[in-house]
């Protein structure tokens, strides 16, 4: 058996380190195609060599596109690939443009679709991951769900069949890599001197490449500045757009890093107080760290973290911003956050449910 993984992004990274380990300690043949799409070596190099994830047999540098530019380009290029190396099951991750360009290549050559992360749903079309991962979901042999609430959200859909309660491959590597980072000197821990601190991300397009949106969180997070220091590891793309609108963070009071690799962000995480993101990972991982979380956006796929107590919404306006970081960081939700993604053993599970269609 063949199975053709496509990644191209941070969190793919993350979760195909579990998973593909689960395949191939299963005899399983594996080829991993990296599409490019986080060029930035500080956004895919490291979390290879971090994570002990195999080098991608095949690399295709696409990046930097629009999206239909990157999607169609990635479509032409997995197309040929999957051509020439004919494999069983192309394995796709969450809900990028790498994802619905691997789930579209391998449905047109009739090659059955694999989603890991699939069901999930913000009910916001102006997400391009939302439309990513409707899509994917829709042209998918095998749907593998983090928890059983995407699982009701696909049948609504008529999406009944190969649908598989799997767990978070993000959580499995939570908790194997958790060693590693807490023996890792802590980052930044000169900038933040002992204080209190919250860790800052922002990358979504719905933020990004809205000046008014991306201002009004800056502004948010200078008022908190001013009670509690404000770690934030920038994106290279919002960097771009801040230069581009003349907005440093650093004269707000906020402390700028750039990016961080996946053990140096999680060794930040285990001190944090406040995780302030737009990051759909980062939300989950902040969960499962016990860290209270603010979600920049107006809605979220993780909606278990928001029942549980660990999460609130704030979208892109100041205040909210800064009075939910305000409540959060003054009552913290109590005891640990409820097991709903799993026991750590997705990419086991993932694994045997493949290995067992062949």
């Amino acid at each position: 058996m063949l199975v053709l993984t496509v990644v191209g992004a941070r969190p793919q990274f993350v979760k195909a380190a579990v998973v593909s380990s689960a395949i191939r300690e299963r005899g399983i043949e594996e080829l991993i195609v990296h599409t490019g799409q986080h060029w930035d070596a500080r956004l895919s190099d490291v979390f290879f060599s971090e994570l002990g994830l195999p080098p991608p047999d095949r690399h295709l540098g696409i990046s930097s596109l629009g999206h239909g530019a990157m999607t169609g380009r990635m479509l032409e290029s997995l197309e040929k690939v999957i051509e020439d190396t004919r494999p069983d099951v192309v394995l796709v991750h969450g809900d990028t443009n790498s994802t619905l360009a691997g789930a579209l290549a391998a449905a047109k050559l009739h090659v059955p679709v694999a989603h890991v992360e699939a069901g999930m749903r913000s009910y916001d079309r102006r997400m391009p991951e939302e439309l990513n991962r409707v899509l994917t979901d829709h042209l998918s042999r095998f749907l593998f769900c983090t928890s059983e609430a995407p699982v009701e959200l696909l049948a609504k859909e008529g999406i009944r069949d190969n649908v598989h309660v799997v767990g978070d491959p993000m959580y499995d590597a939570v908790l194997r890599f958790s060693q590693c980072a807490a023996d890792r000197t802590l980052p930044l821990a000169g900038a933040i001197a002992g204080r209190p601190f919250a860790v800052a991300t922002i990358h979504r397009a719905e933020n990004t490449d809205d000046p008014s949106r991306l201002r009004g969180i800056l502004a948010g997070l200078s008022s908190l500045a001013r009670e509690i220091a404000i770690v934030f590891p920038v994106h290279p793309r919002t960097e771009k757009t801040l230069e581009r609108l003349g907005e440093d963070p650093r004269s707000r009071g906020i402390i700028v890093s750039e990016p961080l690799s996946y053990l140096d962000l999680h060794r930040l995480l285990r001190d944090a107080s406040l995780v302030l993101t737009d990051s759909g990972g980062l939300q989950k991982e902040a969960f499962w760290h016990k860290v209270p979380c603010v979600t920049l956006r107006d809605t979220t796929e993780w909606r278990e973290t928001i029942e549980a107590g660990w999460n609130t919404l704030a979208g892109a306006d100041p205040h909210a911003i800064e009075m939910k970081a305000r409540a959060a960081l003054s009552d913290p939700p109590l005891g640990a956050p409820p097991a709903v993604y799993g026991d750590g053993r997705a990419g086991e599970n993932i694994a045997r449910i493949l290995e067992s269609s062949g």
